[in-house]
């Protein structure tokens, strides 16, 4: 349940933004029912979407790694759901989609995609450990717009991954619905030192 109960989505708006949300993925997302409380936090924060969902800079592919990396490491449930789904949607590559809670372990990413995984969870500690080997990796590969535009999107998933999280608001389960196979699991709960891209496990 969430810890702020949702409320009726009303008015004309209201009615709008439902059918919107219905037609995109079958259902009204528990978020909105919460954030409709306040309204004007609902449109900034959903415009600051539409707006980051717009940039081109960066490789859409390891923009959604990055993203699910964060919901991963913050325990978004919400957040790893819709990824994993938008990630069907948008013709990205499931196998890896649904490799990211154990990427550390997984031998399906590229060196760079690596570095980018490692990149937003270096991003998401408290404080950020990204490191100048790391970054100086991805400016070489990737080029200042799009390590610019990674890093501003890497902090726009962690502002919506934490209101979910301080919210309560949990999966809704549009993967499943999509007949999606779960997310893979980690083998081991320890976690590497930040900033390294670790090497996949060999079990």
């Amino acid at each position: 349940m969430t810890r702020i109960p949702k409320t009726e989505i009303t008015g004309v708006k209201g009615a709008l933004v439902k059918r919107v949300a219905k037609k995109m993925l079958g259902e009204v997302p528990e978020p909105l029912g919460v954030m409709w409380h306040h309204q004007g936090v609902l449109a900034a924060t959903m415009g600051l979407g539409r707006k980051a969902n717009k940039w081109n800079e960066c490789d859409k592919d390891l923009k959604s790694y990055a993203h699910m990396a964060v919901a991963s490491l913050v325990g978004c449930s919400f957040c790893l759901d819709m990824g994993y789904f938008q990630a069907r949607n948008e013709g990205l590559d499931l196998v890896k989609a649904r490799e990211i809670p154990r990427w550390r372990e997984s031998e399906v990413f590229t060196p760079l995609e690596r570095d980018v995984l490692t990149y937003a969870e270096a991003m998401s500690q408290t404080p950020p450990t990204v490191t100048d080997e790391l970054s100086g990796r991805l400016l070489k590969r990737l080029g200042a717009p799009a390590l610019l535009e990674l890093t501003a999107f890497v902090a726009a998933a962690n502002l919506a991954a934490r209101m979910n999280v301080a919210l309560g608001i949990e999966a809704q389960g549009f993967a499943t619905s999509c007949g999606l196979p779960p997310l893979a699991q980690p083998r081991t709960q320890s976690m590497p030192q930040a900033g390294s891209s670790g090497t996949p496990s060999r079990a």
